[in-house]
């Protein structure tokens, strides 16, 4: 990585990653060099998918972005507190996906949290795109285990590996 190129970090569960995700990130790469999606484990989740899973899911899904985009993008799993996985990689940039008001409120106070640890990482808020803003990962799941479709929220491949991951196909 040359010196100078700014690193942003995306991070998420990605379980599983949902259209709205890949909204943030194919836009994400236009304001930064290089995109770290930074795929995490999360405690308080319930993931059905491994982190393992969810990496290779994610690389598969924005694979190519890096022959699209003017930015390099990859894909790191993490299981260590952001700010410190953001020191890490040597992130200046937190890109964060905004769906409503709730999401703003948590977000606020995440960042305000964030600025204490380490105050020169910025955070940058991305709305999703309008047609995008209802779904969420633990929506898709719910769905696709009641047997609704769920084509309108994430791609078909990541479609297919819901439902075989729930034992539906």
């Amino acid at each position: 990585m040359a010196i100078g190129k700014r690193i942003g970090l995306y991070p998420g569960t990605f379980d599983p990653i949902t259209l709205g995700h890949l909204d943030i990130i194919e836009r994400g790469t236009k304001l930064v060099d290089h995109l770290i999606v930074g795929v995490s484990t999360n405690p308080s989740k319930k993931t059905l998918f491994t982190l393992e899973e969810r990496i290779e899911i994610v690389r598969r899904e924005i694979d190519y972005l890096n022959k699209k985009s003017g930015a390099t993008v990859e894909v790191v799993g993490f299981n260590t507190l952001l700010m410190a996985f953001a020191e890490q990689v040597n992130a200046s940039v937190i890109i964060r996906g905004l769906r409503a008001a709730s999401d703003f409120e948590y977000e606020f106070q995440m960042t305000a949290m964030n600025d204490q640890l380490n105050e020169e990482i910025e955070t940058v808020f991305m709305m999703a795109d309008p047609s995008l803003q209802a779904i969420a990962s633990r929506l898709v799941k719910e769905i696709a285990i009641y047997d609704g479709e769920i084509d309108k929220f994430v791609t078909q491949s990541v479609r297919d590996d819901v439902l075989a991951k729930l034992g539906k196909k």
